[in-house]
């Protein structure tokens, strides 16, 4: 069951649920806004042009509050938010409408697992052929979350726990 704009105040009051920073506004009928961090990550170039999954990657990691998005440009960023998920609660990101339609794609994994804690990574894509200036603060997505009939037996505890700032791939640990 998606949850209401009252549920998710009740879940906050309470503490069950935890968002900081967060403003009143941004909660919305069925989701709260996410605002885009001031931490930027690219990957930096290989050698021979080939990411191996099997292999560690090396990120250029940029804090600033504007990030010029290059037409074709792939960037991590960070939510300005933290947030703690209880062990019955997942959460959806979503892209805003009004980004997409002009070539901004948040594209994402779109799942936060129950008993997630930290920034939400975000992967930006440029599909326009102008730049877009991204400027920290601003609505970049929202968060749509669902109750869960049971509490998970086992909450989200993975690689990206408590992650701060734009995180770069994990996916080498994945392999023996």
């Amino acid at each position: 069951m998606i949850l209401s704009d009252g549920e998710i105040q009740r879940l906050l009051t309470s503490g069950q649920l935890q968002i900081h920073p967060l403003e009143h506004l941004q909660i919305q009928p069925a989701s709260v806004d996410i605002r885009l961090g001031d931490t930027f990550s690219i990957l930096e170039d290989t050698p021979n042009g080939i990411i191996r999954l099997q292999e560690g990657r090396n990120y250029k990691t940029i804090v600033s509050d504007t990030y010029l998005l290059l037409p074709g440009q792939f960037v991590l960023a960070t939510t300005m938010e933290y947030i703690t998920l209880p062990s019955n609660l997942t959460a959806f990101v979503e892209g805003r409408s009004s980004l997409g339609r002009l070539g901004l794609f948040i594209q994402n994994a779109g799942w936060v697992d129950p008993g997630f804690e930290g920034e939400i990574t975000l992967e930006l894509f440029n599909a326009n052929r102008y730049a877009i200036e991204l400027q920290a603060g601003h609505r970049i997505g929202q968060l749509v979350f669902a109750r869960m009939e049971e509490h998970a037996l086992h909450p989200y505890s993975g690689k990206y726990q408590g992650q701060k700032g734009a995180t770069g791939s994990m996916v080498f640990m994945d392999f023996p």
